[in-house]
């Protein structure tokens, strides 16, 4: 790849991590241009954290290349990583400061500070300057972190499970404040999350990782229409599984068989007719069911949080 790619806020060629004789990551080649919301998700072991851990240079790749913002993601700079920012499940900040300690620190360390955003994401919670970090709940300490992570003025913003183990008014304040935020015009979004409601809500682009693999990049709409939910009354055992095309999920409840399949159109319903079925209907999925009748075909599903 070439020194710069603007467009593109991640670039990977033929990226691998290998661990002793577990391939985390097998010859990835991942696109994400700048702009918008973009969704990774996949089943635990899927390569997510090697991914990022690469991208942010914690972590060498074993073969082919990794660059974020246009750089290499193992020379990456201190102002190459002021230009990006990182919020993940941890929340972790010093409990012993106060809050006002906490951003006057950052402050201090961004010349791209932007006040305003900081306000605008905080003012989703009630947190007090005075307060010390370890008095906040995990849901005011993930709304600080965003606030912090924002105010930065990132170009790019990794959000890596950011509302795992909160209740649903604490994410529902965090999804609240990422998406009202006008600070989240300014730069690219990567949300990594098993949370297929938060993703629905929040992607313009949904990125599947299956075995260190890319699987699917699109919009989250284009990706349901890709799956389809058949019910057929069929007065018999119906076909075996490894016959019916495109397979994701099969299921028999009150006597109708239902299947989950990738990629079918009409020609499923004339194969089910020929398979027998005397009435057949077929439904949309949702997001959550699809991507999760995805993964399970070749892998455990996504542990839920």
């Amino acid at each position: 790849m070439s020194a710069i790619h603007s467009e593109y806020v991640i670039e990977t060629a033929a990226l691998s991590k290998r661990y002793g004789r577990k391939l985390a990551l097998d010859r990835l080649d991942l696109r994400i241009p700048r702009g918008r919301i973009h969704a990774i998700v996949g089943a635990n072991g899927a390569g997510k954290s090697t991914l990022f851990r690469i991208l942010l240079g914690f972590l060498p790749q074993t073969s082919g290349e990794a660059r974020i913002l246009g750089r290499d993601s193992q020379r990456l700079t201190p102002h190459d990583r002021a230009r990006i920012g990182f919020v993940n499940e941890e929340h972790t900040l010093p409990g012993w400061m106060r809050v006002s300690a906490v951003k006057e620190m950052h402050r201090r360390q961004y010349p791209r500070w932007n006040e305003a955003a900081f306000e605008g994401v905080l003012g989703h919670y009630h947190v007090l300057p005075e307060q010390k970090v370890g008095q906040l709940s995990r849901g005011e300490r993930a709304g600080f972190n965003l606030a912090l992570a924002l105010a930065q003025g990132p170009e790019l913003l990794v959000l890596d499970e950011p509302t795992l183990g909160l209740d649903v008014v604490a994410k529902r304040a965090f999804l609240e404040s990422l998406m009202y935020s006008n600070a989240t015009d300014d730069c690219t979004v990567i949300y990594c999350s098993h949370q297929m409601e938060e993703i629905e809500r929040v992607a313009d682009n949904l990125i599947i990782l299956e075995h260190g693999q890319l699987k699917n990049m699109s919009a989250p709409d284009d990706f349901c229409a890709r799956v389809s939910h058949w019910i057929a009354d069929i007065p018999f055992k119906g076909p075996e599984p490894a016959q019916v095309p495109g397979l994701l999920e099969v299921q028999r409840l009150d006597g109708l068989h239902h299947y989950l399949v990738l990629d079918q159109d009409e020609d499923f319903e004339r194969f089910l007719r020929d398979c027998g079925a005397r009435n057949v209907q077929s439904m949309p999925v949702s997001l959550d069911r699809a991507v999760n009748a995805f993964l399970a075909k070749n892998h455990a599903a996504p542990a839920a949080a």
